[in-house]
């Protein structure tokens, strides 16, 4: 699933490099969980000291850390975004949805 989100990303918002924070069901996890505070701190790594200048949540069709359906993967993937703006809210963030033939759809910004 990273392969296809990092060519996307590097293809579509002209970036070099991606800094890539993993969780097994990121946007279900972003979405939901009350304690984020270690993917916040990993955010402000790459925020701070890799000079990262936008954030990408993504889900993905066949997600096994959040079995969920398309619609709900969705849902799980605005929240997410919703509630990182809360932390950075002039940052360029955007929620992607990678569907079942691999291709990257934007579902918000």
């Amino acid at each position: 699933m990273q392969l296809p989100v990092l060519h996307w990303i590097r293809s579509q918002r002209n970036v070099d490099f991606v800094d890539v924070i993993t969780e097994a069901g990121m946007d279900g996890v972003l979405a939901n969980q009350k304690d984020i505070s270690e993917i916040i701190r990993s955010i402000k790594i790459s925020i701070g000291l890799n000079g990262s200048s936008k954030i990408f949540v993504v889900g993905h069709f066949d997600c096994r850390g959040n079995p969920v359906n398309k619609k709900a993967h969705r849902n799980h993937v605005i929240k997410a975004v919703k509630r990182l703006k809360t932390y950075w809210p002039d940052f360029d963030i955007t929620g992607l949805w990678v569907n079942k033939s691999w291709q990257v759809e934007v579902c918000c910004k």
